[in-house]
């Protein structure tokens, strides 16, 4: 995607649907979707106003495959990020309901058919959580969620199948479905790596030893992380390392991007500098901005905290 001076562009957050952290942004002109890879990449950017707009939604590219589509409308948003016509129109709303004899469209139903893969995903505060993957995005499932240690339990023939043991497992062990995205970025600060380790095969052994009771059949194979995490998932690679301090919904920022899990961002503000800020990209998401040389409020940190 070539960038334009001056042009303003809808910020729909970070996707790893390629294996790597990309910046999804619409052009507002024309409505076009494009993508740029953020790792080693300097951003500069300004927030035009305050207004929250729609990302739009996924779509089926085929059978077992979707695709990111703008809101052709550039309406402003409402519930979960998205105006009314796009949620109306987005299957996807369905999908965590789909094993309880909900509404299922057609082209959902098709999707839920592929083979499904259950996980445990521990993250930097050693909170572990149970979640299901279908195979055509078992990596970047994991990938766009950031955690420090994560393990595939077993493959299920379905999502209706995968549903019902990722709630036995809720149930049994009181393992949650979902991490606060603002508990994730907190704990990315300071954590103790055997710690995390400990806990998460604490989870693994207790899902295994449930699903067996289950008469479910295992496996033990850990989910392997791309290269552009490792700085940001190793606190000894980065250990001068700190919560950015600005909002970025608002203002001028600038930044270069050294690493990225999930949707957060371990970043440099200059070339000088040897504090490097955690901060999330997907808090833009919703957001006009226009990217350009832009920098950075003044920042000062306290060395004394470190």
């Amino acid at each position: 995607m070539h960038l334009k001076p001056d042009q303003r562009y809808l910020w729909h957050g970070i996707t790893w649907a390629t294996g790597r952290p990309t910046l999804l942004l619409a052009d507002t002109t024309t409505g076009t979707l494009g993508q740029i890879e953020i790792v080693g990449r300097h951003l500069g950017l300004k927030v035009v106003d305050a207004a929250r707009y729609c990302t739009g939604r996924y779509a089926f590219t085929d059978t077992f495959r979707v695709g990111p589509l703008c809101c052709p409308q550039q309406a402003a948003a409402e519930r979960g990020g998205q105006c009314a016509a796009c949620l109306e129109r987005d299957d996807f709303r369905f999908a965590h309901q789909i094993h309880q004899g909900g509404h299922t469209p057609p082209a959902l139903a098709a999707y839920m058919t592929q083979p499904h893969w259950l996980y445990i995903a521990t993250f930097a505060n050693a909170v572990s959580k149970v979640g299901t993957a279908a195979a055509s995005r078992r990596k970047s499932r994991l990938d766009e969620q950031g955690p420090i240690r994560a393990t595939y339990l077993a493959q299920a023939p379905d999502g209706r199948a995968v549903r019902h043991l990722e709630d036995a497992l809720s149930r049994e062990l009181g393992l949650t479905q979902a991490i606060r995205t603002t508990a994730k970025l907190a704990a990315l600060i300071s954590f103790d790596p055997g710690h995390v380790e400990d806990a998460h095969e604490k989870a693994v052994d207790q899902a295994i030893t449930t699903l067996a009771a289950l008469a479910m059949a295992s496996e033990r194979e850990a989910w392997t992380p791309s290269a552009e995490s490792h700085a940001l998932r190793d606190p000894q690679r980065s250990p001068e390392r700190t919560l950015y301090p600005h909002d970025l919904r608002t203002g001028e920022h600038g930044f270069s991007v050294e690493a990225c899990s999930g949707p957060h961002a371990l970043a440099r503000l200059s070339a000088g500098d040897d504090i490097l800020y955690v901060l999330d990209l997907n808090a833009l998401k919703g957001h006009r901005v226009v990217i350009g040389n832009y920098t950075s409020p003044p920042t000062t940190v306290q060395r004394s905290l470190f």
